[in-house]
């Protein structure tokens, strides 16, 4: 696995915990919401992850990949709260 790689699987993980949180410990309607600022707390982490430990060459690359797996992450999160 590529040093790429494991910073973008990092984020992921990191963004899966934070969804299981709001999912287990808020009602449904503040852990909706609670995922919203997960997904902004994400775009600002891909972007310092890669300020800090990528070279410029495929960091587009390399950030639709790491924000595209968090909103997935977090659309079944929301998925399951809603149909829950």
């Amino acid at each position: 696995m590529s040093k790429d790689w494991i910073a973008i699987v990092a984020v992921w993980v990191l963004v899966g915990l934070g969804a299981l949180v709001a999912v287990l410990t808020f009602e449904p309607g503040y852990a909706i919401r609670s995922l919203g600022v997960i997904a902004a707390a994400s775009l600002a982490l891909v972007s310092l992850v890669h300020l800090f430990t990528s070279h410029s060459e495929g960091i587009v690359k390399r950030q639709i990949y790491t924000a595209g797996g968090a909103y997935a992450i977090l659309g079944v999160a929301g998925l399951y709260l809603l149909l829950k």
